[in-house]
């Protein structure tokens, strides 16, 4: 396993993540993990931890995972927001098929409100894009 691992890892958090680079070399064959930096994906904010300074090899890798990571980030924002039309388009099967009149009581105002303010924010933004493309 060991001859397959990357030279850095990183754990995901809230926002970022801890970069630690990978050490194998070591005599009891162990993978020792030394955190170099955290990370910050909204700002781009890199801080070394532990006194020390970042290799420019550190850097570009730390800056590619960054980049791959916001990308990754976008893709899944978009995925949610499709999941969601399907789940709209569930809730509205079992609005009509299945759900009891306690059921309906219990979600309908909160459904309401919610697809009002989607709708409403919805249709300001497409008038603005058709207004821009004017």
């Amino acid at each position: 396993m060991t001859g397959d691992l990357p030279e850095y890892y990183f754990r995901i958090r809230d926002n970022g993540a801890l970069v630690f680079r990978l050490d194998t070399g070591n005599r009891q064959r162990r993978i020792e993990m030394e955190q170099i930096a955290a990370v910050n994906v909204r700002s781009g904010e890199v801080k070394p931890q532990g006194g020390r300074a970042l290799t420019e090899a550190d850097r570009a890798e730390i800056d590619r995972w960054i980049a791959d990571r916001k990308a990754l980030l976008e893709a899944r924002e978009v995925d949610d927001i499709l999941r969601t039309v399907d789940h709209m388009n569930l809730t509205t099967q079992w609005a009509q098929s299945q759900a009891s009149a306690d059921d309906l009581e219990m979600v309908t105002d909160a459904l309401l409100l919610a697809m009002h303010d989607l709708r409403t924010v919805l249709v300001r933004k497409k008038a603005d894009r058709l207004l821009k493309d004017a």
